[in-house]
Formats: C-alpha cells, structure tokens, sequence
C-alpha cells in the first residue's frame, strides 16, 4: 500500500491547564522533563519539510503553553508545510490570535464535548471553560482563521451529538470532526463509557446522512468503520469534501499519518501506544520508510480476525489503536465493529 505522509500530529507539549476527563496524555499543568527544545523542534521542521509536505498539526496538551508555538508555527509554513493548531482555546485573546496568523496558521480546532457551560466545564476540569473556548472561536474568526470544532463522544454525550453539530454551525466553524474514544491516558476511566458496537455504527450512518447537507465539513476519527458505510452509500453520497480535508481512507496511522510525541518518539499514531523510533536518533524519513511497526500497518492482508478476510479492508483498516487496547495486537480485528463479511476476496 503507497505511504506517503500527508497528516503529522505533533505534540508541542504536555503540559495543560485544564483536566480533561478523556484526555489521552494524562496532562497536567507539569512540564514533562526531556520535551523537544526549540532548536530541536526548529531542526525537525526542517528535516520533514526535506521530503515530505504534510498537514502538520501542532497539538499538545496545550500547544499555547510553548512560548515559541508560533516561531514553530512560522518556520513550518516557510518551509511549505500546512501548518493547523489544536488548542482547547482558553488561552486565546486577540494578541495571540494575530500572531497564529501572522505565522501562517490556517485552522485551528477547539473542543467542544457539551453544548452547554454545566457539562463542559465538568468534563474539562476547569470552571468557564465552555464560554473561553467559544471565546477563542470569536477571536479566531475576527483575524480570519478557520474554526474546527472537535468532539470526543463517549455515552454521556452522543445524544447530544445534533445539539452539538447545530452548535457548531451557528458558531460558523467550517468543520466538526468526531472522535470516538479509545480509553487510553486518563480515557482508560471512561472505558465503561464507551458506545456499544451497534451505537458506534447508528451514530455513524446518522452522521453520514447529515453530512449530505449540513455546512460543516464532517469528519469521524477513530472510527474507520465510516469509509465502510461510505463505500457501502456511495451511490448516494455526492458530497465532495474540499480544502485541508483529508478525506481517503479510514485508519490512516502508519499510512498517511504519524504521531511525534513531545519527547521525539514516534509513533502510528497518539492513541496507538507502539514506539517505532526516535526522532533524537534517527530522522523520520528513516523511521517512516524503515519501521517495522509501519510497514505492517500498510498491509490490510495481515490483519487479524475478520478484518482479515474483509472485502472493506482496504478503505477501513478497522481502528489499530482500538485493536492494540482491546487485545495488545495492533493487528487483530477492529472490536467494535458490527460487520460481518462474506467473502474477503472483494477488497474495495
């Protein structure tokens, strides 16, 4: 299967203040010692945008909290990278905002997992998180930055998910991307919370029915089950997606996507807790070409169980990280999957 790197999360830090309940890096307000220094992070700009031009997404923790987020930020754009930011937008004012775009930054994504200050702010940890993140959306839009709006449904709020979406297009962001929890870091409380299978694919086929006329463009993550359903809808699917939208292939880690983590490691992706080298010991053009871990990933006909032998491997992939939580093999069967094939030898 072709590689080529077109989605890079890069976690700037972990540091945070706030407290999320599903929060993937367990972060807190500590710096974590070993993180990348300026002149590391300014060097492995410089090494990626060599030979690869991906969308690089500066994430945390809290990417706000690095002083010299937007020197990174800058640098990655001169080099010809798409640079996008995550935050949870509590630390956004107008001075930062200018400064982002100053730097070249064309999105950025803010959480929103509740459509109301009450929830929110409990499942964030931090009291007036919800109105500061709507905050940082305003501010955003003034300077001229795209908004996302990022959802992590657990089933404490996918009912909410309409709601949510509504919200999301009144606030006028240009796209909602959701993401189903895989119970990792502080996530692993929530395990209990988890969609069934069968919720997981009826809130799948909502959204793709939805997607055929909302604004927003919409994306689930974790959740390659949605390119099944795609394939499976297609004679009627007619929404082209556009822009910074990568919009291919359903679990893209170690295919289109990789994860740096705040001290150098790499890995397919955040929630999918398998080293594959070091970005302190070997460039990631080695690892990303050289890894064992990666070239697996892009061979759909080693996959374990029935997403072996599924006709829709190819455009699925079935969650690795959800496999490598549930079994410790990142290359058996996707657990919460509902389909059943019939015969493997039709691969889409």
């Amino acid at each position: 299967m072709k590689a080529e790197l077109k989605l890079l999360a890069w976690e700037t830090t972990r540091r945070c203040n706030l407290l999320c309940k599903h929060c993937r890096a367990s972060s807190g307000p500590e710096a974590e010692e070993g993180e990348l220094t300026t002149e590391e992070a300014l060097a492995f700009i410089e090494e990626l945008s060599g030979w690869a031009r991906p969308i690089l997404i500066l994430s945390g923790g809290e990417p706000l909290l690095r002083e010299d987020i937007a020197l990174l930020a800058r640098r990655g754009t001169e080099r010809g990278l798409k640079v996008v930011l995550a935050t949870n937008g509590t630390l956004l004012d107008r001075e930062k905002a200018r400064e982002l775009k100053e730097a070249g930054v064309r999105r950025v994504s803010i959480s929103l997992d509740f459509p109301n200050p009450e929830e929110q702010d409990a499942f964030r940890g931090v009291e007036g998180a919800f109105e500061k993140a709507l905050e940082g959306m305003r501010i955003l839009q003034e300077v001229g930055i795209q908004v996302q709006v990022n959802t992590t449904l657990t089933s404490h709020n996918f009912r909410k998910l309409p709601e949510l979406l509504k919200l999301a297009e009144a606030l006028g962001a240009h796209a909602h991307h959701i993401f189903l929890l895989v119970p990792i870091g502080r996530g692993k409380e929530l395990e209990d919370s988890q969609l069934s299978p069968t919720e997981y694919e009826e809130t799948l086929l909502w959204l793709f029915h939805y997607a055929q006329k909302s604004p927003l463009e919409i994306k689930p993550t974790c959740a390659p089950q949605y390119y099944r359903i795609m394939a499976q809808q297609r004679a009627k699917f007619k929404k082209t997606p556009e822009g910074l939208h990568t919009f291919t292939r359903g679990c893209l880690g170690g295919v289109g996507f990789c994860f740096v983590s705040s001290q150098g490691e790499v890995r397919p992706c955040g929630y999918l807790e398998v080293p594959c080298g070091n970005i302190r010991q070997r460039p990631l053009r080695e690892i990303w070409t050289g890894s064992e871990v990666f070239l697996r990933l892009r061979n759909p006909d080693l996959y374990g169980g029935k997403c072996g032998r599924c006709g829709f491997r190819y455009v699925c992939g079935g969650c690795r990280a959800r496999a490598h939580w549930a079994t410790g093999d990142f290359m058996a069967e996707e657990p919460y999957c509902i389909w059943e094939p019939e015969d493997g030898s039709n691969t889409l």
